[in-house]
C-alpha cells in the first residue's frame, strides 16, 4: 500500500474528512469529527511508512504479539492505538485494510446515534 492508496481508501469510507490539524506533515482522517487514522507524510517519503490506528485493547495486544510491524501507537494512548508499520512488508494489504476498517468502526460506533445515522 502506498500513500495514495491509503488516502483514497480512507476517503472512500462514508463521512470521512481529511485534515492537517497539527502541521503540514501529519495527515489525519476523521469521521464525525473524531480521528480514526493518521500518518506522517515525511515518514512515508523516507520509506518508514506507518499509520496510527485506533484498536480494541485486547485485539491490539493480540496483534502486537503476532506481528513485529504492529507496535503501541507512537505519540498516542498506547492501550488504544497501534502504529502499523507498512514499509516492513510483513503485513498484507488485506490486513492493513482490515485494521483501517476496525479503527473506523470503533470511532463510528462511539459517535452519538443521531450523528451515526446522518452519516
Amino acid at each position: 500500500m502506498n500513500i495514495e492508496q491509503y488516502r483514497t481508501y480512507c476517503l472512500s469510507k462514508k463521512g470521512v474528512t481529511e485534515h492537517f490539524p497539527f502541521d503540514d506533515d501529519v495527515l489525519v482522517f476523521k469521521v464525525g469529527g473524531k480521528v480514526f487514522a493518521l500518518a506522517s507524510l515525511s515518514q512515508w517519503e523516507k520509506g518508514d511508512a506507518y499509520i496510527n490506528l485506533k484498536c480494541d485493547p485486547d485485539y491490539a495486544e493480540e496483534l502486537r504479539a503476532e506481528y513485529n510491524s504492529i507496535q503501541p501507537g507512537y505519540h498516542m494512548h498506547k492501550k488504544l492505538w497501534n502504529s502499523v508499520y507498512i514499509h516492513t512488508g510483513e503485513l498484507s494489504p488485506k490486513l492493513i485494510v482490515k485494521l483501517i476498517d476496525h479503527s473506523y468502526e470503533l470511532i463510528l460506533q462511539s459517535l452519538p446515534k443521531k450523528l451515526r445515522e446522518s452519516l
